[in-house]
């Protein structure tokens, strides 16, 4: 900690303090970028913040080990929308037998699971109520949750007619698609 602040006051200390002159990004040529350097507490705060993400990245990615029960680098997600609701889909990257069963043993435990309106593994995985799940509990009577086999693993299909369940079932989609840094 002495060194960041040792480091910051350093710069600081050399610092250019006269007025900036502002031009637009668009306009601006190769050597224009050269000549702008962000400052030395934005470049900190830029620094800070990437940590930060990678790290509680890391900790969604170890969470969700503990919870689906495979490597979630050697594994990938996808998280689609569709008309009708949408689908969660998990498949291991190579074949890997055990990886694939603890999978498939997964996502027919969550369908289940989220059809009577149980949605603790994707809260404790992202540590927090996942946005959508509190009106999917709700709703549980009007969404189905229909486990099938993948080549790699499997998908959860969710079909609802009811609106406000559609609604929820995309802010849950869209949250998880976000945070896994899931293709949808």
């Amino acid at each position: 900690m002495r060194t960041l602040i040792a480091v910051t006051a350093l710069l600081l200390a050399h610092w250019p303090t006269g007025p900036l002159a502002a031009q637009a990004h668009a306009t601006m040529g190769h050597a224009g970028h050269a000549g702008h350097q962000a400052t030395p507490a934005a470049t900190a705060a830029t620094a800070a913040t990437a940590a930060t993400d990678d790290s509680a990245f890391r900790a969604l990615q170890q969470r969700g080990k503990g919870t689906m029960g495979v490597d979630q680098d050697a594994s990938r997600h996808r998280f689609e929308d569709l008309p009708d609701g949408g689908r969660i889909e998990l498949q291991m990257r190579d074949a890997d037998s055990a990886g694939i069963a603890a999978i498939r043993a997964h996502l027919r435990q969550a369908a289940q699971q989220f059809t009577d309106g149980i949605f603790s593994a994707p809260d404790t995985t992202h540590a927090m109520t996942v946005p959508g799940t509190t009106v999917m509990a709700a709703r549980k009577g009007t969404i189905r949750y229909t486990y099938h086999e993948l080549p790699q693993g499997g998908e959860v299909r969710i079909t609802t007619t009811d609106a406000e369940a559609l609604a929820a079932v995309r802010q849950f989609l869209a949250f998880q698609r976000s945070d896994h840094r899931a293709g949808g």
